[in-house]
């Protein structure tokens, strides 16, 4: 931490500054140069984020050397993570994880017809929400802890590990039971209670971008989880507000590379929901992997006009297949592999 004095500051002030430095435990440093004199505040930072620093007569201003989001950041951890999901899967390092299914479980045949061809087709994780954050009270809701049984026993057929969204922190204990990974959807990027209950699990968490959130605001979610002690986070682009209605929403491919440059965390994109449009969703999956991907989330259905939830933004499977063929060689291109449930 720097504390940045005053161009006008006394020497009174500074040793003032100094003296409340040391009452809170830390050691100073004074540099003085030709038109600044600066305060280096040696220490643990995190303890004097909150501190008043800026209202001691004298201080201009007070900058931080260290991220906010420490345990996310680069300087935490400099090499990429890497996570086992389960059944052979790793995601981050050069591994990319494939999530692929409905976007609702709607019954135990449906999700697994949709299960099976996305497996053959090289999906390694399997998606299905049961409980639905709707914009309307009135539209379908999910199946609840049945939903959850079903995902389970599919997921286990299939030899997959699946992943479903926890909405409440009181949710969490009974969603642990059934899924492999734990996901919080954009609406409860910043649910700080439900992040922090997510993060006394061992279940990966993956992270979505909230609909307005920055890339420092989605990193900061992510430490919510990480400081409360639960390493194991993967981020998602899955598209922010935009004033553009001819899309569902605007998949900003740069944060990929952004936050890659920020922190050691895995990151993907959904540009199913990004875009809303399956004539679009190709070429963005290609897209996020040659921006640098750990990752694609796509929403796949075998009917989609019978879907009860974001049919018209779903791939066939012979549509998704063809782009998983398509991710494979530019996987290969990338130096990057997908690796295949067992």
């Amino acid at each position: 931490m720097i504390i940045v004095l005053k161009p006008d500051f006394s020497e009174s002030q500074l040793q003032h500054i100094c003296e409340k430095v040391q009452e809170m435990g830390f050691k100073y440093e004074i540099s003085r140069g030709l038109k600044r004199t600066l305060v280096g505040v040696i220490g643990e930072e995190d303890r004097l984020r909150n501190a008043p620093l800026r209202a001691i007569p004298g201080v201009e201003d007070v900058m931080s050397i260290l991220k906010p989001f420490k345990l996310a950041s680069r300087e935490f951890k400099a090499e990429d993570s890497v996570f086992d999901l389960g059944r052979g899967v790793k995601v981050g390092g050069g591994n990319l994880m494939l999530i692929a299914g409905p976007c609702a479980i709607e019954g135990e045949e449906i999700l697994l017809e949709i299960g099976k061809a996305v497996r053959a087709a090289g999906a390694n994780v399997l998606r299905g929400g049961a409980f639905k954050p709707r914009t309307s009270p009135y539209s379908f809701q999910g199946m609840g802890e049945e939903g959850l049984k079903i995902l389970r026993r599919v997921g286990d057929e299939l030899k997959m590990p699946v992943v479903t969204e926890v909405m409440d922190p009181r949710q969490v204990e009974l969603v642990a039971k059934y899924t492999d990974i734990f996901q919080i959807g954009a609406r409860n990027m910043q649910n700080f209670n439900l992040l922090a209950e997510v993060g006394k699990v061992k279940q990966p968490v993956l992270l979505k971008r909230g609909m307005s959130a920055s890339v420092e605001d989605l990193l900061m979610s992510a430490e919510y989880i990480l400081a409360s002690g639960n390493p194991r986070v993967i981020l998602c682009e899955r598209g922010i507000r935009s004033f553009d209605k001819s899309t569902r929403n605007l998949l900003d491919l740069a944060i990929i590379p952004n936050a890659k440059g920020l922190t050691h965390l895995p990151i993907i994109a959904d540009p199913s929901h990004a875009t809303g449009r399956p004539d679009l969703i190709p070429a963005m999956s290609y897209a996020s992997i040659a921006a640098g991907a750990d990752g694609v989330h796509i929403e796949v259905h075998s009917c989609p006009e019978k879907a009860m939830s974001d049919g018209p933004q779903a791939l066939l499977p012979p549509q998704y297949a063809e782009v998983v063929k398509k991710m494979h060689q530019l996987a290969e291109v990338m130096g990057k592999t997908i690796p295949q449930a067992v």
